[in-house]
């Protein structure tokens, strides 16, 4: 198959792979996600929001130049809307033009209405039809906002790589798709589905490879206030937060900094700018005023060290 060439061969490509997307991976990320494509298995991320689960799915379609389908999950996600549903709308008209026009064979007119022509594929179907370019990445993402019994249906999915639609038999895959499953870990996924997985929990980088990626991300920072930037939300992380500022909010709070021309960091600054770091008010008043002044000279302190 003439597309598997397009696949990393070793765990180094897989790292040059991702950092050529501006992915900055460690090795344990890079070898987990190099077994899920050289074994054809889904890989299922888990981690706190934002530190780069979807990215992951978003830069391996770019750099394989593979088609990405996104299905992202909610609460009652059903079928219908994640594997495929019917025009009825389509389907109704037909009939209507069929009895305009005196049409009587109903055996006829029922194979025309369930066929290809009225049916509209969701993100589940479409991972399973052949692709020019590959087969794509599938992203499943934050498969803990749904329900128990889509992750049952997700199940046989996953096993075989087909589905059935009654009225047009199974469709199955003739090359699996690449398969990215995310989940914040809001409630635990069930073991089964884990089982046809590779796992791999995505923590907060260290100070060392978070300032990798924001120099990868946002090169224009001045890199005094690269620094000073990652020093000080790798310092607010260990404080009692409602929720943890991810790499996306380093990197959103880089990016407004840079925008109000900063060049290193000062406490009003600091305070003025936490709502594009910080996303609850709680926090943001826990850290407001002495306590971002606090941990912004410890951060100095630790940098003269």
């Amino acid at each position: 198959m003439a597309d598997r060439y397009a696949l990393p061969t070793s765990i180094d490509d897989t790292l040059a792979l991702l950092k050529g997307g501006g992915y900055v991976a460690d090795r344990p990320l890079a070898t987990v996600l190099f077994l899920a494509l050289k074994l054809g298995r889904p890989l299922f991320l888990e981690g706190e929001a934002g530190v780069g689960k979807t990215e992951i799915a978003k830069v391996l379609s770019a750099a394989l130049g593979r088609r990405l389908i996104r299905l992202q999950c909610y609460e009652g996600l059903d079928v219908a809307s994640a594997v495929y549903e019917w025009n009825y709308a389509g389907q109704m008209m037909a009939i209507r033009l069929a009895e305009a026009g005196g049409e009587v064979d109903r055996g006829r007119l029922e194979s025309d209405l369930f066929s290809d022509r009225y049916l509209v594929r969701r993100p589940l179907l479409q991972a399973l039809e052949p692709d020019p370019a590959g087969p794509p990445v599938l992203l499943i993402d934050e498969l803990d906002r749904t329900d128990e019994a889509f992750e049952a249906f997700l199940l046989e999915v996953l096993s075989d790589f087909q589905v059935t639609i009654p009225e047009l038999g199974t469709i199955k895959a003739e090359h699996p798709p690449i398969v990215i499953i995310t989940s914040n870990r809001t409630r635990e996924i069930h073991d089964a589905l884990k089982r046809r997985c590779l796992y791999h929990w995505l923590d907060y980088p260290d100070a060392a490879r978070e300032l990798a990626i924001l120099k990868a991300r946002v090169p224009q920072a001045p890199a005094k206030l690269s620094k000073e930037i990652v020093g000080f939300v790798q310092a607010i992380r260990k404080e009692d937060l409602f929720k943890s500022p991810g790499v996306a909010e380093t990197l959103d709070w880089a990016s407004a900094l840079v925008e109000l021309d900063a060049v290193a960091l000062d406490p009003a600054l600091v305070s003025d700018t936490l709502g594009v770091l910080l996303k609850y008010q709680d926090d943001i008043q826990k850290m407001q005023g002495s306590k971002a002044k606090a941990a912004l000279d410890a951060v100095r302190a630790e940098g003269r060290t």
